[in-house]
């Protein structure tokens, strides 16, 4: 009797690992994507305004240009923004310092949507250090930016890759969370299932602080597996600085960049 019991205790529980899941495509309603930076460098600055699709919508988002599209800052600074087309809007007046809070304010189809977001001071980037590692008679290549983590905490920052003068897609952040205060030793997790990095590679590497609600979105969608630096605006997009439920990201943040050539 107790044999019989146990098959059929076995049988339910592989029955019940079988579940038909329905997508409810319906509920993936058209949101705006808003996407827009102002960094230390001369501008101008842009922001871009569309709208998201379907998921099972392949075209390019459709742009919004009749928005208006207002930039300030924390010492009373603001500027309106020039639609160029495509969805586009510049700044041409306004300077991105170190220290200072941006608001975005986005106003379009009758609802107004505001982000803010807080350019850190900057960390300076002196270098790109590279190890390698030979693994069944292939060279395995790591890279570690260097740079002098402040002794403050809460320093974040965002690494974009070229590969050759090639945009790589990939979200990659570091914090101070564990190392805070040190020279930075720790390689960027690069995803090199689709790179092969060979001798003689130019490599580039700008080099980001941003603040931490700019962190935790990059973060999750590297977590999530998801496309970028350009990407991520998704059904399913991680949360981030903006009101109203508007996709997108807007990011005030220092840049820096550097480059090597692998051995």
């Amino acid at each position: 009797m107790k044999n019989i019991v146990s098959i059929l205790f076995i049988a339910l529980l592989f029955t019940g690992c079988e579940k038909i899941v329905d997508l409810d495509y319906k509920s993936n309603q058209s949101r705006i994507v808003i996407e827009g930076n102002i960094t230390n460098e001369a501008g101008p600055y842009d922001v871009k305004v569309t709208k998201s699709t379907s998921l099972t919508d392949t075209s390019s988002y459709p742009a919004i240009d009749d928005a208006i599209v207002t930039l300030s800052d924390d010492a009373g600074n603001s500027e309106t923004l020039m639609s160029i087309g495509n969805g586009t809007y510049r700044c041409n007046t306004l300077v991105g310092e170190e220290g200072r809070t941006y608001t975005l304010t986005v106003q379009a189809e009758n609802q107004t949507y505001t982000a803010q977001s807080t350019m850190p001071q900057r960390v300076p980037f002196d270098s790109i250090k590279v190890e390698t590692n030979i693994v069944t008679g292939e060279t395995e290549y790591s890279l570690i930016p260097v740079y002098a983590d402040p002794l403050i905490n809460g320093n974040n920052y965002r690494f974009v890759l070229w590969i050759n003068n090639k945009l790589i897609s990939q979200h990659l952040v570091q914090n101070d969370k564990v190392r805070n205060g040190v020279v930075n030793s720790v390689r960027l997790e690069i995803n090199d299932d689709d790179i092969e990095f060979k001798p003689e590679d130019l490599i580039a590497i700008q080099m980001q602080c941003i603040d931490k609600n700019v962190a935790l979105y990059y973060t999750t969608l590297a977590l999530m597996g998801d496309s970028g630096p350009g990407g991520g605006t998704t059904p399913n997009n991680p949360q981030n600085n903006f009101s109203n439920g508007a996709l997108g990201l807007f990011s005030a943040h220092t840049v820096e960049t550097r480059s090597v050539t692998l051995p």
